[in-house]
């Protein structure tokens, strides 16, 4: 399988040092609830649009990955988040993984995208897209 990733690095001036499954999972259901407001504020469902997704949590992947399967195949499929450490300059880093299996969609790639723009303002990240461009959302001093 080949996967199509975005990291989301926790760096100095993030709000946190460490990411955890369940902090995701707590920031992708407030994303599922402002929508859910704004939708009711516009007198539609806006949340079925913006997050057209069921968060599966496997077994397998407790703690370390969890897989959001699409409502609608024809439109989305899947997209997978995962979380991890890795050592850099003898300093170890927290990321958030978003990935992309071989048969995700462009729906999924636009939504992965919003999401991963949406965690890194939450965690004031490093956002490193599929298309290797760096977004920076932490505090960076002149």
């Amino acid at each position: 399988m080949n996967l199509q990733s975005a990291y989301i690095y926790l760096v100095d001036g993030s709000t946190a040092t460490e990411a955890s499954m369940d902090e995701v999972k707590a920031k992708l259901l407030r994303y599922v609830d402002m929508t859910k407001k704004t939708g009711e504020q516009l007198g539609w469902s806006y949340a079925d649009a913006a997050f057209p997704y069921v968060i599966d949590e496997r077994p397998e992947g407790k703690d370390s990955w969890l897989l959001l399967r699409g409502k609608d195949p024809s439109t989305h499929k899947a997209i997978i988040i995962g979380v991890g450490k890795r050592e850099k300059n003898g300093k170890e880093h927290s990321y958030i993984q978003v990935s992309l299996p071989d048969s995700a969609t462009h729906g999924d790639k636009s939504k992965a995208n919003e999401f991963c723009r949406y965690l890194a303002r939450n965690f004031k990240a490093e956002l490193h897209l599929f298309n290797n461009r760096i977004q920076y959302f932490q505090p960076r001093k002149p």
